[in-house]
């Protein structure tokens, strides 16, 4: 990623990696939310596309990045990384979940069309977000993300998978909270 090209095919990389595969993670579950219905295995595909969009706002979003060099120390919007392995963790809620309200909600379409509405539109905004490199050893430079290490690791400990969504909101929390003037 140093040079112009590698910048790009890093970009490219990340496109697919957190873009294009939960893109297809969303699909899934949304054929999974018609199958459950009468008739929902015919659903048109009309239904089911809305997921690629979380691919298209992380494409936009790399883009924009790729072009503004104002965000090497926070982020304009959320990064495709984060918004990645927030779909990713989906799978892994849904397997481990031992509430089933919680596996209706997951299998619930409007929760996935809100979830891929949500996700996309912060990756595209311009919500200042912190970056999570730490620059110097100063407290108060780095109070906001010890402050998430620290409550990512509870929630860890007490929430297991779950705790990845609840860690993403806390991180938007924080930076909006912690933005610099």
């Amino acid at each position: 990623a140093s040079s112009e090209m590698g910048k790009q095919l890093d970009s490219l990389a990340d496109v697919v990696s957190f873009g294009v595969a939960p893109s297809l993670i969303v699909y899934q579950f949304l054929r999974l939310s018609f199958a459950k219905e009468e008739n929902g295995i015919e659903v048109s595909m009309i239904w089911l596309t809305p997921a690629l969009l979380i691919a298209a706002a992380g494409a936009y979003r790399l883009a924009r990045f790729n072009l503004d060099s104002s965000q090497q120390y926070g982020f304009k919007g959320v990064p495709i990384p984060a918004a990645g392995l927030l779909i990713a963790s989906l799978p892994m809620i849904y397997w481990h979940a031992e509430s089933e309200s919680l596996i209706n909600l997951l299998l619930n379409k409007w929760f996935l069309y809100a979830v891929v509405i949500g996700v996309s539109w912060l990756m595209i905004s311009k919500l200042p977000l912190m970056a999570l490199k730490f620059t110097d050893a100063s407290l108060k430079n780095n109070l906001p993300k010890i402050i998430l290490l620290v409550f990512s690791l509870v929630a860890v400990l007490l929430l297991k998978w779950l705790a990845v969504p609840v860690i993403f909101i806390g991180y938007i929390i924080l930076s909006l909270v912690f933005k610099k003037k």
